[in-house]
């Protein structure tokens, strides 16, 4: 029987029975970082949303038969400007702040390609960056010249909006409301007010590239043909799924729908369009001016990265959700909890009252909900597993208490050793004296029919 899954269709605006092009090869996209300073908390919901729809999909469909292509944008003008003010390259800057936002992710529990990519085998994971696609990007942008998509004006390479009749269905915006918005400092240049950039020149010690159609100076891209480009040499012209944040339907994937489909000459770009809603951090909008711009770094600071991945996932993707201390504190204690339960039991059969709802438009509420009522330990770690939860075995999270707690091990090992010594002795009160001396260390001991055991007190 064919894995039933249900996902809201932004191109639709319906939720729909899920059927992949190709059920062998399922393919989806996902906007990914644009790496110039370190990624707020807002920007790790998608990735932390996105990473559960592969896992859900890879479950579904077999890890052999989805791939998943999250793309780096590594040039734009923030890019440009930031390596410009320290003096360095767009690729130093670009390379080191990546490094950062893989470290920060990784925390969150977000699968990466080394986790799922096996040697000699096609990738099932691809992290393509911009800068190694001009090739593909130069290659639409002369496609759509071609056949009357695109012209060339003042060294620039512009999309033709009018000239593709049924613009504008993704954001499904009136197209003279599009018009008015765009009608600010439009450029003289442009035959339309909505007419977008493909290419343009680069100024004095901007990065650049030979240009398209035969124009003579060197430019770089726009932002909007980065992804037609990526997407296409990753997952062909059309492909299943399309995502990233309601910030961005338009213009951005408004224009990337634009650019593959009159390139292509095909009717969809993706089928499936899934975006996610704003964040805002204790009722208010996040920003800098208010003082609660809050990055990923800075949450990872106080809490697991897996405290930080169930806050995320406690409101529906497609709705706003507020980021509270009180909401970090809730999933702090439910994996507590849940650990508690599991212990070091292996994983057993994810339960439908999991599966289920994650296959209707990732209802992660629900599928939490039922992973509260659980309490056989192979049950719960299964459900949770596949979003991404009780990952840690129960050693595993001691240890990292006690390296948070700063506590030397090699003295507690010692005191412990003193401690049975001292009580094989039948020398109680040197046996306290030691006991009281790990307490102060912040080491509680248990003394049971298997030995003496320590912990990181509560």
């Amino acid at each position: 029987m064919a894995p039933m899954l249900r996902l809201y269709n932004t191109l639709t605006r319906q939720k729909a029975v899920f059927a992949p092009i190709d059920p062998s090869h399922v393919r989806m996209y996902a906007c990914g970082p644009t790496v110039y300073d370190a990624a707020h908390i807002g920007n790790a919901r998608p990735i932390i949303v996105f990473d559960l729809l592969f896992r859900l999909l890879r479950h579904l469909y077999g890890p052999a038969h989805v791939t998943y292509a999250r793309n780096v944008t590594d040039v734009d003008d923030k890019i440009n400007a930031r390596a410009a003010a320290r003096g360095i390259t767009i690729r130093e800057l670009t390379d080191g702040t990546l490094a950062a936002f893989h470290d920060d992710i990784r925390r969150l529990g977000v699968l990466m390609p080394e986790d799922v990519n096996v040697a000699g085998a096609r990738p099932r994971f691809v992290e393509p960056r911009a800068t190694d696609h001009i090739a593909e990007m130069i290659a639409i942008i002369e496609g759509l010249v071609a056949a009357g998509h695109a012209y060339v004006a003042a060294g620039h390479v512009l999309f033709d909006v009018p000239s593709m009749p049924d613009y504008g269905g993704l954001s499904k915006r009136p197209l003279d409301e599009m018009e008015a918005g765009a009608r600010v400092e439009v450029a003289p240049y442009k035959r339309s007010p909505l007419d977008f950039v493909l290419w343009k020149p680069s100024k004095p010690g901007e990065p650049s590239w030979p240009s398209p159609c035969g124009l003579a100076e060197p430019g770089r891209p726009g932002w909007h043909i980065e992804c037609s480009a990526m997407s296409w040499k990753h997952l062909g012209q059309t492909f299943d799924i399309h995502a990233g944040g309601i910030d961005l339907i338009f213009p951005h994937h408004e224009n990337e729908v634009a650019q593959s489909r009159c390139c292509f000459s095909t009717d969809v770009m993706a089928h499936v369009w899934l975006h996610n809603g704003f964040l805002q951090v204790e009722g208010e909008k996040m920003s800098k001016s208010l003082g609660n711009f809050i990055t990923i770094r800075d949450v990872l600071k106080d809490w697991p990265g897996e405290v930080a991945r169930l806050a995320m996932l406690k409101t529906h993707y497609r709705q706003p959700i507020d980021w509270t201390l009180r909401g970090l504190e809730e999933a702090s204690r439910t994996l507590e909890r849940w650990y508690g339960i599991v212990g070091d039991a292996p994983a057993g059969t994810i339960p439908a009252g999991v599966l289920d709802p994650l296959s209707d438009d990732l209802n992660t509420a629900s599928a939490l909900a039922e992973l509260h009522r659980l309490d056989d330990p192979g049950s719960l770690k299964a459900g949770a597993n596949l979003m991404g939860l009780l990952g840690e075995t129960r050693s595993a999270r001691e240890e990292g208490s006690i390296r948070a707690a700063g506590v030397d091990v090699s003295r507690v090992e010692a005191l412990i050793e003193a401690r049975r010594a001292a009580r094989a002795a039948k020398d109680w009160a040197a046996s306290d004296r030691v006991r009281d001396e790990l307490l102060a260390m912040g080491v509680a001991v248990k003394d049971g029919k298997d030995g003496t055991t320590w912990s990181v007190a509560p």
